[in-house]
């Protein structure tokens, strides 16, 4: 793979955790580490993309009623506003 350096500002909090990240074996370094966090916003970004493309394929989201229905078909309890699921 061929790999690019650039420079980019990040928060420190950031920074932190991707530090840690490797001081606990978890990546192999603050780069490897950012380069796993972009890698999985871009698989993030084609989600996004594939489900606009077929919500407007089967006519857009659900309405709240649908989504009610879906919801008890599925055994879930419904949300609330304003609270956490």
């Amino acid at each position: 793979m061929t790999m690019s350096k650039i420079a980019v500002s990040l928060p420190t909090a950031a920074v932190d955790r991707a530090r840690r990240a490797v001081k606990r074996g978890q990546a192999a370094s603050v780069s490897a580490y950012v380069a796993d966090a972009l890698a999985e916003k871009a698989k993030l970004d084609e989600l996004a993309d594939m489900l606009d493309e077929m919500l407007a394929a089967s006519g857009g989201p659900m309405t709240a009623a649908e989504r009610r229905a879906a919801d008890a078909a599925l055994g879930r309890p419904g949300r609330r506003r304003g609270r956490a699921a």
